[in-house]
């Protein structure tokens, strides 16, 4: 419980004390250093002494002893802070441990994650255990703490108590509260919400929202109300009203809003030129998007854009320590901090050759380094999904005139369903396709028709949903029929069926919603999913997301949710679940 606010024991701290006096080596030393001080602003030259995971001197001083040292020649390179990541989802298909190597060989070695996936499919006490056990990784792991679902859950006052919310804010490995994607109900009058906002904050912690469109009213009531931080500017405008309202403001550069070559032109073009209050995030992007890199492609685009470097790794590293108040731990490199560190090629090459994460090599030479055990997943409670329940003629009848049509990747608007949807196969020749949610356990389902997702794909069955409820969509029922039966089979996934067949298959074996395969093969296996549909017409961009976020009430317009057919704006259930 104290390792966040006390991260060293005393007897600890006497031993790195004793390296400065010379009675002991320092386990590293990186000697003829140029290096990012953020303090002062400026690369300066000198050497960092280092034991275990902690910087315990940077300067010019080379150590008396070197006895039983490794000492790393630096010359050449350029080193900078491990970068940030202050809002991941981690279990984007990926898991936790697998995103987190992937992202330390891009040089992110902290990332601040959702905790939505723990709580809606762990116990309180496995999914605090595995928080510990995630700890043991290199890259240093932090947490959120939601208050609600970003869907109409059945009974979610029962899920989202109050004992069990400030369970979670309590946490010291949890740093904010958030994202507050429940907005909408704080500012009609829910004050159990505001309630755990005035708890975040009494125990210093953030609170980040999550306000897309918001309008200046709406961002100042918002910010009375508690909220540090948001993701959601699209636009230099928007982006301008966060920062006069006194907002922290992540720069999104994502699979579905890759909005950060729009926003850098939009501030170049507007004269912001003052980036204390701006940090970068990738929000939680698919697998295959991040080919290109991470925090450290957001830091070329940039400097590519005229940011002065100096400027763009403080808004990947100094920026977000301090808006978090750990800048005595994270964001610069300096005696006392953790010892995460990338070292460069040079400046403007933000993708790093070798990576130290607390201390150990993860990245040497560009080759990867694997420095934590695999998770025992199932120790914690995350098995390969169990359906005790089969998939039967009646589950697959449509007969509702009113379905919803997809605007894009992850927007759907109401629309009237004009054709006969009693038929076993459904043309090719239109967008139309039979969509269904079926509860997990077996016990409700709501069927409708899906407008604009694709003309010719037969069936999908997917256990990857914001709730780990089941999607089935297609034109086939016999291949809707036959991708479910495969998906039970192999303990949850996304699986691709066509005439009888089984086309491709993502397995998600941790609940249903995540895989243990490392983030390089899950890309090919997500690409091949996006291509597959594009062949059958999927139009949009991010297959992934289109079913994870089928059931989000956080955003507009017509859902398909635990309760039924929601009307997000309106926030009323138009058709209720059906009883299985």
């Amino acid at each position: 419980m104290l390792e966040q606010r006390f991260r060293w024991r005393n007897r600890e701290i006497r031993e790195q004390a004793a390296i400065l006096d010379g009675k002991k080596p320092p386990g590293i030393l990186l000697k003829n250093a140029r290096f990012l001080h953020s303090t002062l602003r400026r690369w300066v030259d000198g050497n960092i002494w280092i034991q275990g995971d902690r910087i315990i001197y940077a300067g010019e001083a080379i150590p008396d002893n070197q006895s039983d040292t490794e000492i790393v020649d630096c010359q050449g390179q350029t080193l900078v802070p491990g970068y940030i990541e202050p809002h991941v989802h981690p279990f984007l298909l990926y898991n936790p441990q697998s995103f987190s190597r992937f992202a330390a060989q891009t040089g992110t070695t902290t990332i601040i994650n959702d905790n939505l996936f723990f709580f809606l499919h762990l116990q309180k006490k496995k999914a605090f255990s595995l928080m510990q056990k995630l700890s043991q990784s290199p890259v240093t792991m932090y947490w959120w703490a939601r208050y609600d679902a970003q869907t109409r859950l059945e009974g979610d006052e029962f899920i989202f108590t109050n004992s069990d919310v400030k369970s979670w804010i309590e946490q010291e490995k949890v740093l904010q509260g958030g994202e507050l994607t429940g907005w909408p109900d704080l500012l009609d009058g829910d004050d159990l919400m505001l309630h755990w906002i005035q708890e975040t904050k009494r125990l210093g912690k953030k609170v980040e929202g999550h306000f897309p469109g918001a309008s200046e009213k709406t961002l100042a009531k918002l910010k009375l109300f508690g909220a540090d931080s948001d993701h959601e500017a699209m636009t230099g405008n928007e982006l301008y009203r966060r920062l006069m309202q006194g907002y922290m403001v992540s720069l999104r550069y994502s699979s579905i809003r890759p909005d950060l070559p729009v926003l850098l032109e939009d501030m170049k073009r507007m004269g912001l030129n003052q980036y204390e209050s701006m940090m970068f995030t990738t929000d939680g992007s698919t697998p295959a998007f991040y080919k290109q890199g991470m925090i450290d492609a957001m830091i070329r685009m940039a400097i590519e854009s005229g940011i002065p470097p100096i400027d763009a790794y403080h808004m990947a590293s100094y920026h977000v320590a301090g808006h978090y108040n750990m800048q005595h731990l994270h964001g610069m490199i300096a005696t006392g901090r953790m010892a995460h560190i990338n070292f460069l090629e040079d400046e403007t090459n933000p993708t790093p050759v070798s990576v130290l994460a607390k201390g150990q090599w993860v990245k040497r030479n560009g080759k990867e380094i694997i420095a934590d055990e695999d998770v025992p997943w199932v120790d914690f409670g995350l098995e390969p999904l169990l359906l005790d329940w089969d998939l039967t003629e009646e589950d697959l009848e449509f007969s509702m005139a009113f379905g919803m049509k997809m605007v894009n990747s992850v927007i759907t608007k109401p629309y009237s369903v004009a054709m006969d949807a009693s038929v076993e196969d459904l043309s090719h020749h239109n967008d139309e396709s039979f969509c269904a949610l079926v509860d997990r356990k077996g016990k409700w389902r709501i069927n409708t028709m899906l407008k604009g997702f694709a003309k010719e794909v037969g069936g999908l069955a997917s256990s990857f949903s914001t709730t780990g409820d089941i999607i089935l969509i297609g034109k086939s029922k016999k291949d809707m029929k036959k991708a479910f039966d495969r998906m039970k089979e192999i303990g949850g996934g996304i699986v691709l069926a066509e005439n009888g067949s089984i086309l491709h298959e993502i397995q998600l074996p941790l609940a249903g919603m995540m895989s243990d395969k490392e983030l390089l093969i899950l890309m090919k296996e997500e690409e091949k999913l996006r291509d597959l549909l594009k062949e059958r017409g999927y139009t949009f961009s991010d297959p992934a997301y289109s079913l994870y976020f089928l059931s989000s009430t956080h955003l507009p317009y017509i859902r398909i949710t635990q309760r039924g057919m929601y009307d997000v704006m309106n926030k009323t259930v138009l058709f209720p679940t059906l009883m299985r």
